[in-house]
């Protein structure tokens, strides 16, 4: 029984806040994407529980997030706040010798897995899902596979969230993230001791 499927987009989607719903008959993409989850008249059609996004782990990745997230927000909000939409988290860095693969999601785990495997085994950075062959993709889709929720309150004001973050208010959202800013250089000072007690256990 197939229980996935995957439908690939053609590079950015339209950024469809402050538009109208007749944008998602008009954008082709848009269109597809509404024919395949077969949400055009609810939800009680809906053809997959889940409905994942995938993306790059860099700057134009988290865009096409935003610009989808934007999109079911704004024209099929109750598909976010019934838990259907996520994030795929996909591994940044393969750290392999010949007897083990360890897939790792930060640096942190790099660290903690150079540990484990001992003397020179090969890394490999990557840079985008283009780099991730079939092969090695199934590993990250199937039922171990990372997951973070996209959650919306049954309650939110959808519109306000979609004003601030796809808005004009370009001041508030250069506040709003520099006091939520995580600085690598930071945790990069942590790694030390966790590799210590990674080596000791």
């Amino acid at each position: 029984v197939n229980t996935q499927a995957v439908f690939s987009l053609k590079g950015k989607p339209l950024n469809c806040y402050g538009l109208t719903k007749k944008v998602v008959y008009e954008n082709e993409e848009f269109n597809l994407v509404q024919a395949a989850l077969n949400i055009e008249d609810g939800l009680d059609g809906l053809r997959y529980n889940r409905i994942v996004i995938a993306t790059d782990a860099d700057v134009d990745g988290m865009h096409i997030r935003l610009l989808l997230l934007t999109f079911f927000l704004q024209f099929f909000p109750d598909l976010v706040k019934n838990d259907h939409l996520y994030i795929l988290q996909t591994p940044l860095f393969r750290v392999r010798n010949k007897k083990e693969t360890i897939y790792c999601y930060s640096e942190e785990e790099r660290q903690r897995a150079l540990a484990k495997l001992g003397r020179n085994p090969e890394i490999t950075r990557f840079k985008g899902l283009g780099e991730i062959s079939p092969d090695e993709f199934k590993h990250f889709i199937g039922d171990d596979m990372r997951l973070e929720p996209v959650m919306v309150t049954k309650d939110a004001a959808v519109q306000d969230l979609l004003s601030f973050y796809m808005g004009k208010n370009t001041p508030e959202r250069q506040e709003f993230i520099i006091s939520n800013l995580k600085v690598e250089k930071d945790l990069l000072e942590e790694l030390p001791e966790a590799v210590e007690e990674t080596t000791e256990a």
